[in-house]
């Protein structure tokens, strides 16, 4: 990428490569997430966000993770959260259970139904991941690619707040 310019015009400010970039990182990530989302709901029921969740929960195993920790997670409020829970719950994907060691708290974890859920749905995903976002790019780079897109997603995690 080129020297720091002073930007003195919109049209300085549309054109200027670095910003130019980074819009077309986060325009294919909307369409990604439009295209990949809709193929969930057709073909699972479920939304991306809840999909999201359950890969979540299915990578922590048990005992299970907390409101807070699935809110931190995927940038929800605690009460956004909660919400999502409350109705991945009412459909029977996941279970509260009793904190070891908190009488009060609460851990969230898959039911088998969840468990099946998860496993038919990245089935579909990964086929879709495959077609939309990877097939695209040139062989020789996806593996860099993917390890940039960790890096870049670490990092930007990394300097968001922690919830209290």
């Amino acid at each position: 990428m080129g020297e720091e310019a002073e930007i003195r015009t919109a049209k300085e400010a549309a054109d200027h490569e670095l910003i130019l970039a980074f819009g077309r990182l986060q325009g294919a990530a909307n369409r990604l997430e439009y295209i990949l989302g809709r193929a969930l709901e057709a073909e699972c029921g479920i939304s991306h966000l809840v999909f999201e969740v359950l890969l979540i929960l299915g990578r922590a195993g048990e005992p299970g993770l907390s409101m807070r920790a699935i809110a931190q997670e995927q940038v929800l409020t605690t009460g956004g959260a909660t919400r999502l829970v409350d109705r991945m719950e009412t459909a029977g994907y996941v279970t509260r259970a009793e904190a070891p060691g908190d009488r009060r708290g609460k851990l969230v974890r898959l039911t088998s139904l969840g468990e099946e859920t998860v496993v038919r749905a990245s089935l579909v995903h990964l086929e879709n991941i495959k077609r939309y976002f990877v097939e695209p790019l040139p062989g020789a780079d996806r593996e860099r690619f993917a390890e940039n897109l960790r890096i870049l997603s670490h990092t930007a995690r990394d300097e968001l707040p922690r919830l209290p």
